[in-house]
Formats: C-alpha cells, structure tokens, sequence
C-alpha cells in the first residue's frame, strides 16, 4: 500500500512536471510574464506611517501599523483636468535617467504635490479631493516642493519658475533659457554618465534655490533621422564624443521670490563636471562635487552663497578614475555628514565634521556598499546595503556612528533592495533569489518582520518549466577568481553534448551574475531550444570594488576577453559544452565585446549576434569614454587597439548585428562602420 502511494506521488509530481510549457521567444516577449528583478516603487511619508503607490491607474496609500490600503484617487481625473500640453516641434532627446518626482509629500504627511498631465495639483490622501495650481499648455516640469510646503519650483521650456502655492502666482526665476543655454536642465551626458537626475535644489529655509545652467552651445550636434515617413526628418541631438566640448556649467542661486542669480565661483567650467550638488543643513552654503574631465581627481567644495566663493574640504585622486556615489548625506543637526569613498579599493562609509575632519570609519574590508539606505541621528545609526555577504548577494546592514555594532538585518540568501522613508522607523524589503521571485516584506528598524507586503507572484514559476540555474566559481591561470552563471539545456541529459551560447555584457559599473530572480527570459527560451548558457563576470565588472573594475583601465576589451576564454576552458571541463559549436551574444558593451571576441578570437565562436554595438570608442559619449580610455590624443594606440572596425578582416564566424537607427546613446554609425 505504501509503495503504490509513494509511486502515485511520483507519477503526480512528474506529471505536474511534464504539464509545465516550455518557454519560447513570443513568452519572453509578453510584459505579464516578465517577472523581474524590480523593487518597491513606494513613495515614504515624511512621519514613515505610510507610503503611497500607484497600481493600475490609482494612487493608493498603505498604512504600516494597520496593513490597510486606501485607494485615494484615480490619476485620469486629474490628467483630465490638466490643460492639453503642446506637442513639441523638435523631437526631446531627454535622457532616459532624468528623475523627476511625479507625487512628493506634504510635511503633515495627509496631503501629495502631484504632477499629472504637464499640471501640478495637490491631492487630500483621505479626501480624495484634488486642488489644480497649474493649467498651462506648457508642461511644469521637474516639480519640487519646499521644504516649509508654501512653494513650487519647476522648469518650463529652458527657465526655472516658482510658484506660491496659496495665491498662485507663478514668478519667473532665470530669463535667458534657450535651445543651447538649459537652466534648472540638464544635457544628454550627464544624466547618462554622471546618474545626475535633476538640475535644482531647494535651500533648507525654502528662501533659495540651486540650479545648474549648462551652456552646451559648444556640443556637437550629431544628426538623427527620422525615416519612417516619406520624407527623411532631422532630429539633431547634441552629444559631444571623446575629446569634443563638454558642456559649460556653472552653479547659480536665486531667492525664490525672484531677483538676480549669485554664480558661485568654482573654477574654470570647461575642464570639468559637477556631478553632484547639496546644500548645507545652514542654508548660507551649497556644495559641489566636481571632477576634472578625465575623473581621477575629486574636489567637494562648500561655496558660499553670498560672496560665492568656494573652498576645499575634501580632495580625492585615484591613478585610474573615481566612480561618483550619490553624496554626502549631510546631518540635520549641522555636526557632520557622510561620505562615501573607493580610496581603499573598495566603497565604504565615513562620517566627516562639517570643516572636512574625518570623525571615524563606519565600514571597512573587501567588499562593497552599495549605497545608504536610511539614516536615524537620535539613535546614531546608519542602515546600508551592501555586498559584505557575498559579491553574489546584496544585504542590509546597520552600524553606529562610530564604526561599531555592525548588525545584518535582511535574512535569506540572495538579493534584497530596501525602501526605508527619511525617519528610518521601517522599511520595505524586496527579495529573490535565482529560485525565488520577488517577494516585499514590511519589517521593523531592527529587522523583524511586521508583515508581507507583496507575495511573490509564481505565475511564471507554475505555468512554465524555469530551468535551474547554476553560479559556479573558478579561477583563472593567474589567479583571478571569477563567477559564472549556467543554464543547462531542456531534457538535458548526461554523456551527451550541447552546443553553447555565451552570453555576454562584460563592462565597467555592470554586474550579470547575481543570486536573484531572472523568471521567463530570452536566456530560458534559448535553453529550450537546446542551447547550455553560459555567462562570467570577467574583471572590469562591477561588485568585486575598484581594484578589480579599474583593471581595463586604457584598454578596454583585452582583458576581458581573456577572463571570457578562462570561463570556456571551465566550461569545457564540465563535460556536456561542445565547445566547437558556440556562439557569442551581447547588447550594448555586450555588443562590442562579441564583435571584439569574435574578431580577436577568430575561430572560438561560430556566430555571433552583436546589438547596439559600441565599435569605435571615439564614436562614444565623452563622460563614459574618457573615464576609462582618456584623452583620444594621449591614448591612440588604445582606442585604435580596442576597436573591432580594425580587426574586421579576422573575423571567421557568422555575425549578426542588431541595431536601432536612432539609437540616442550607441548611434547607429558604429554598427554601420563595423559593416
């Protein structure tokens, strides 16, 4: 009897099984299937009792203590009531890491800013009523409310304007915006590059306002071409490459009631970026991050906003590049602040005094914080995630002011991303792992967990056969321990041999294998049609820290192919890869990599299919290139060495190369060049 239960469970789990679909291109291809990696997209009050979401055209709030959710209002209503903006003439090649803030919170944490349809309106989160500030056929963009809540800045067109939220009266800021001259805007690089995603500040005591002016007047103009029509049409970007003009730009202030702009004197703007831009708790001050144009030397400045003048209160230089981290995290009592630095190899925390004195190291050894994830100054605590667990995995932990007391909080192999509001008091924690979709737990400050917020959707997991996938490690002849990621091919059997694709991204500030959920993907799909994937993060990757990134440093693509053939003779001692019938596969700098294996490895790869493919780094952006390549003029060998256009005639294999003819960040003459 026993025996005939234990083998109706057998059959009933094979059966189960065999019922799941295998995954095919056109799965992959369906957004309700494309469970990701994606984290809480949760909007904290400012009291941390609540936060607020939007979920199927409705902004919703989520109580803490209660778990109760409360549909405030549907968007539409507010869209609707917005005046009908202008399309505009010339197409917007705004970059696609520009933040703005669509819904910010009232200090009383009981009412929202929300910017809806190009208008600004004020919401009652437990009304449901809505107030309309704005209705303009021109859209109110970047919006941020002050802190005391009695205005709103925003850009239109190329100015900056405030208005005061009880009379509504708008009053114009900056006067002298135009196509070239951006106030309160940013360019197409430095978003791109530098992770900068707005142009304006507002000053502590809501008096002032920061903002960067960018005079790009000097930036080339690449020519895009709209031929989708009969008619070819000119959508010209600006975009400056390797050793073109940067954009000119300078940190101005204006009192938020209007009047001149004070510039603060940071030196000569053309042979530098500043990439990161705060005031002082005391509002008498701003301060800069600025990096010379090549970005191994750092200067924060403070800048007095009165006189304009600047000082230095920490200067940083590397013999490579310096990574910009978001930064400092100034304290609300005026007694320091926090800042975080590679210097050591690695990314870790200092707390400094305001004059520049480092007061102690809060996190120290081989291995990477990723970011500061909350900050609670009564109980000198800072909450951080960071890879310490594993360079696969990410974690949050806390540590007090001084260094001490080093807490793990998240539990659970694989990667959690956190969401904790300004008063540190919860948090939300989203986790997967490469067998668990992401499920967001609601956990107190000291880690317990009050309640599952959102359950992991095993849709995906229940309706199709997600092959397991592997993380291997192993070491290359010098010594290099490198990481890879296997998926083994569908009814894969022992003894018998699978043909291979390498997958492949391979660049700086990037990392590919991970211990978190991928769910249906072009990976999967491939592996079900008989392909065994492959992928290592070769050096140069990002999550092993600077040391190991800054290796490629001036000759990008050598190495890294190195460390890519090391993953392939480990993969041939695996048994079941037919190493004679592989192909390589990549998208942007993965692109790049598989035109560079292919025409430096001829012979190792029978296809290859390259997208968006950088093939000439002079053809690149500035900010990226010059990072890591330098100057074209004092690095030519190694841009002539790194390109794949002058290793064309070597190539062996069957090559693909996909590309988007309008591409605003690899533009399509990389693909055409390489052709």
């Amino acid at each position: 009897m026993r025996f005939r239960f234990a083998l109706a469970l057998c059959l009933s789990a094979a059966f189960l099984s065999a019922a799941k679909k295998p995954i095919t291109i056109e799965d992959t291809l369906a957004p309700a299937r494309r469970s990701g990696r994606g984290g809480a997209a949760v909007n904290w009050a400012p009291d941390g009792n609540r936060f607020a979401y939007t979920e199927a055209g409705k902004l919703w709030t989520y109580d803490v203590q209660s778990g109760k959710r409360h549909q405030v209002i549907e968007l539409k209503q507010l869209e609707d009531a917005a005046a009908k903006t202008e399309a505009p003439e010339i197409t917007d090649w705004t970059n696609r890491r520009v933040s703005s803030q669509s819904q910010q919170w009232f200090a009383s944490s009981k009412r929202m800013l929300v910017n809806a349809g190009g208008d600004l309106f004020v919401v009652d989160l437990d009304k449901g009523h809505f107030e309309q500030l704005t209705e303009t056929r021109e859209a109110e963009q970047d919006p941020k409310l002050s802190p005391d809540n009695t205005k709103v800045s925003f850009r239109r067109g190329h100015d900056l304007y405030c208005l005061d939220i009880a009379s509504k009266r708008v009053t114009r800021l900056t006067h002298d915006g135009s196509d070239t001259l951006l106030n309160a805007e940013l360019d197409w690089v430095y978003p791109e590059e530098l992770d900068l995603g707005t142009a304006h500040w507002w000053s502590p005591d809501s008096k002032s306002i920061a903002y960067l002016q960018l005079d790009i007047s000097h930036e080339p103009v690449y020519p895009q071409v709209s031929l989708l029509n009969t008619h070819g049409k000119l959508e010209p970007e600006r975009y400056p490459k390797p050793g073109d003009p940067n954009a000119e730009v300078r940190v101005g202030v204006v009192p938020a009631q209007g009047g001149e702009t004070r510039w603060m004197d940071l030196g000569e703007p053309r042979d530098h970026l500043l990439a990161r831009v705060a005031w002082l708790p005391s509002s008498k001050a701003v301060s800069v991050e600025r990096l010379n144009r090549v970005q191994n030397q750092l200067d924060f400045l403070y800048a007095d906003v009165e006189t304009g003048k600047s000082k230095t209160i920490i200067h940083e230089e590397d013999r490579t590049w310096i990574n910009v981290n978001d930064g400092p995290y100034f304290l609300d009592d005026g007694s320091g602040f926090l800042w975080s630095s590679e210097r050591e190899g690695f990314r870790h925390l200092y707390r400094y005094t305001m004059n520049g004195n480092l007061e102690s190291t809060l996190t120290r050894g081989e291995w990477e914080v990723d970011r500061i994830a909350g900050v609670d100054e009564k109980a000198r605590k800072v909450f951080y995630v960071s890879s310490e667990v594993s360079p696969l995995e990410r974690h949050l932990f806390a540590v007090d002011f001084d260094g001490s007391n080093r807490l793990q909080l998240s539990t659970g192999a694989g990667t959690h991303m956190i969401s904790m509001p300004k008063a540190a008091t919860s948090y939300l924690d989203t986790w997967s792992s490469l067998a668990s979709p992401p499920e967001t737990t609601l956990h107190r400050a000291d880690g317990s967990k009050i309640a599952v917020y959102r359950e992991a959707d095993r849709k995906a997991q229940n309706e199709f056969e997600i092959l397991p996938t592997e993380i291997v490690h192993f070491n290359t002849r010098d010594g290099a321990l490198l990481y890879g990621r296997l998926i083994k091919p569908a009814g894969f059997t022992a003894g018998k041999k699978y043909p291979v694709i390498v997958m492949v991204y391979g660049g700086p500030h990037a990392q590919s294998v991970t211990n978190s959920w991928a769910g249906v993907n072009w990976d999967q799909a491939l592996a079900h049609k008989g392909f065994a994937i492959w992928q290592v993060d070769n050096r140069g990757s990002y999550g092993r820290g600077h040391k190991w990134e800054s290796q490629v440093y001036h000759n990008l693509g050598e190495l890294e192919l190195e460390d890519q053939k090391a993953g392939i003779e480990y993969l041939k001692t695996l048994g079941f890869a037919d190493t004679a019938r592989m192909g390589m596969y990549g998208w942007s700098y993965g692109g790049y990599m598989t035109l560079f294996s292919l025409t430096h490895a001829p012979g190792l790869f029978r296809a290859g299919v390259a997208g968006a493919p950088v093939t000439d780094w002079r053809n690149y952006d500035t900010i990226y290139t010059e990072r890591y390549m330098g100057m074209p003029k004092e690095n030519e060998s190694g841009y002539r060495k790194s390109s794949p256009v002058y290793s064309a005639a070597a190539l062996q294999a069957k090559l693909l190369i996909v590309h988007n003819i309008e591409d605003d960040n690899v533009h399509f003459q990389n693909s055409l060049q390489m052709a």
